[in-house]
């Protein structure tokens, strides 16, 4: 039986439009997984990291109190005082002072690794009500644009090297197109089209204002963030984000060229008009991502809750997954655009297609990949609670008169800078 189903699989994949089938299918859910699983995770960092840089109680200290134990007639702390017994340690020893110090003897810890269901169970089973004074189908329709651009954007990320079988090679990437930037913009910026029809179908004032801060707010960031990979994609010569990658690998990342051929000295000149657009690229997405500083269609101080004002449970929560999709898919592009992408760095790509099997090094990669996130998706909550929230003049001042000028200046830097060294 067992031989009967695997020449029939062997069959299947030596066929090659089944074998291209099957594989874009495998890594259509590998892609969606990464980028759906991504968003509560990043609600689970935004709640820990909140409570840790505000030191209160949060996820990351509450836990499951055992006082509970008091039901059952034991004492609040017999669980701890047993534990420390088990291992033969004294109740007031430095092991057991330091429990206390993380307020073990109080709780079992779960480390808030059960928010994201509670959020998500909360939102879905809240009432799902519509105003009567909507206009109820672009309602409806205003959330999935929100979510789906993120989602679709993703497909051109590269999360891996590309996978030997003996089959064919596996091209890590959905759709491994030729203009893989040009995609993720013209994609991502349709997510705002879901802002605008909000707020213009809840028939309200703030909703309203909201929709026109997040249009006014994506034309000038949008700009920017275009201008501002244009030296980046000067110096690869290349639009296809698998050969950038592939490039970085074996040269140094863009912001990090020091192995391989990066250690020359025109790489560390280039440093300059990089950083620059590294800076103005990583703010941009913020801004498109709608994220604190620059929440300005939604800051409650303003509008209430801006062009989600009149919303309620998935609709509602359907808004905030399309923020954290945005933010991973932008986060995504940052990674693949200057840190090298799914590079581990520091020559161990090479190193890894030399040394191990072909599946572990893409393993190896796609791990690698997933850290990066992790820390941008900590970047991003670091910034959001230390930075206050900017006034809209001021968020139109910063798009229109600094960085569109310094990403103009900064397009004629290095090709001056390409010219000469080169």
């Amino acid at each position: 039986m067992i031989d009967s189903i695997l020449t029939f699989c062997d069959e299947v994949l030596s066929n090659p439009v089944w074998f291209y089938i099957i594989t874009l299918l495998i890594k259509i859910v590998i892609c969606f997984a990464i980028t759906i699983l991504f968003i509560p995770v990043c609600v689970y960092i935004e709640r820990r990291v909140a409570a840790w840089i505000q030191d209160r109680v949060g996820p990351n200290r509450a836990g499951i109190p055992l006082s509970i134990f008091r039901r059952f007639g034991m004492k609040s702390d017999l669980p701890f005082k047993k534990t420390l017994d088990y291992f033969g340690l004294p109740h007031d020893g430095k092991i057991a002072n330091l429990c206390r110090f993380f307020r073990l003897d109080r709780d079992i810890p779960i480390f808030g690794l059960v928010q994201p269901m509670v959020d998500g169970g909360k939102l879905f089973l809240k009432q799902d009500f519509t105003p009567p004074f909507v206009r109820r189908v672009y309602f409806w329709i205003a959330p999935i644009l929100v979510l789906a651009p993120p989602l679709m954007t993703a497909a051109v990320v590269p999360f891996a090297g590309d996978l030997q079988t003996s089959y064919g090679n596996v091209n890590m990437a959905v759709a491994n197109l030729s203009v893989g930037p040009l995609w993720m913009f013209a994609i991502s910026s349709l997510s705002v089209y879901g802002l605008v029809l909000a707020g213009w179908s809840s028939n309200s004032k703030f909703p309203f204002l909201g929709g026109v801060r997040s249009s006014a707010q994506m034309i000038s960031y949008e700009i920017s963030m275009g201008l501002s990979i244009i030296p980046v994609l000067m110096i690869y010569s290349t639009l296809d984000l698998s050969n950038i990658v592939e490039y970085q690998a074996a040269n140094g990342w863009l912001l990090l060229p020091v192995w391989g051929e990066g250690l020359s000295w025109q790489r560390w000149i280039l440093l300059v008009p990089v950083a620059i657009s590294f800076i103005i690229f990583l703010t941009s997405i913020f801004a498109e991502a709608n994220r604190t500083p620059f929440d300005m269609s939604e800051c409650e101080t303003d509008l209430v809750g801006g062009y989600h004002t009149e919303y309620s449970s998935m609709k509602f929560a359907q808004f905030f997954m399309g923020e954290y999709a945005a933010m991973v898919v932008g986060s995504s592009l940052v990674i693949t655009l200057f840190l090298g992408g799914w590079s581990i760095g520091f020559g161990l790509d090479g190193w890894l297609n030399e040394n191990v099997a072909n599946w572990v090094a893409v393993i190896c990669q796609l791990i690698a990949y997933v850290f990066k996130l992790l820390f941008f998706a900590f970047f991003f909550v670091w910034v959001r609670w230390t930075l206050p929230r900017f006034r809209y003049d001021q968020v139109m001042k910063l798009g229109w008169m600094v960085f569109f000028e310094l990403a103009v200046i900064n397009i004629f830097l290095t090709a001056a800078i390409l010219y000469f060294v080169k």
